[in-house]
């Protein structure tokens, strides 16, 4: 099978997602500055979530430009990330209602985790699925960005027991790294 199929999919999923995470953007009741201001943290989360849901989109783009052909277990492992990219909005308006609180920065950590856990995954499957001279094969490497994503994200949930702003350093800093998508990819297609 193609990839342009699965590709559409994911394109319109990821546009729900941000849609979704727009709609609880809400406006202050008031109109005075202070008002607006209180928002912030909200406004923030968003922010901050768009630019993940991005750097997602981007990356996930990168693979499918390199990838030749689509099984099912990459069928799979695909919905496997789109179900826990799908739990961003969620997790978006509970940090930002209550972003020095533990339970809501474990949970958006947790679901961030299990992101990268899933496009690991993805990953593997793609690579696994085709040849030993499959040039994502070599591209990808040792993985080591995405190995320290998995481990940063992991201590920042560790982390969210002792300090909530800790924890969001870290997710911030991950969120940093991934900003330029591997021009390795690019390169080799």
């Amino acid at each position: 099978m193609k990839t342009s199929r699965l590709e559409a999919f994911s394109d319109g999923v990821l546009a729900i997602i941000i849609t979704i995470m727009v709609l609880e953007l809400k406006a202050p009741h008031e109109t005075t500055l202070n008002a607006l201001l209180s928002k912030t943290p909200i406004f923030l989360s968003y922010v901050f979530s768009f630019i993940y849901i991005g750097i997602y989109w981007n990356n996930h783009h990168h693979l499918f430009q390199i990838t030749q052909r689509v099984n099912g277990k990459i069928l799979w492992a695909n919905l496997h990330l789109l179900f826990w990219l799908s739990l961003i909005p969620f997790t978006t308006a509970w940090i930002g209602e209550d972003y020095d609180e533990k339970l809501p920065v474990i949970a958006y950590g947790v679901v961030l985790l299990f992101c990268a856990l899933a496009y690991f995954i993805l990953q593997a499957q793609i690579i696994k699925s085709h040849g030993e001279e499959f040039p994502l094969r070599r591209v990808v490497g040792s993985d080591r960005k995405g190995k320290i994503s998995i481990v940063c994200y992991t201590l920042g949930v560790g982390v969210s027991f002792l300090n909530t702003w800790i924890a969001i350093s870290l997710y911030a800093i991950i969120a940093i790294m991934w900003l330029v998508p591997d021009k390795r990819i690019e390169e080799s297609i």
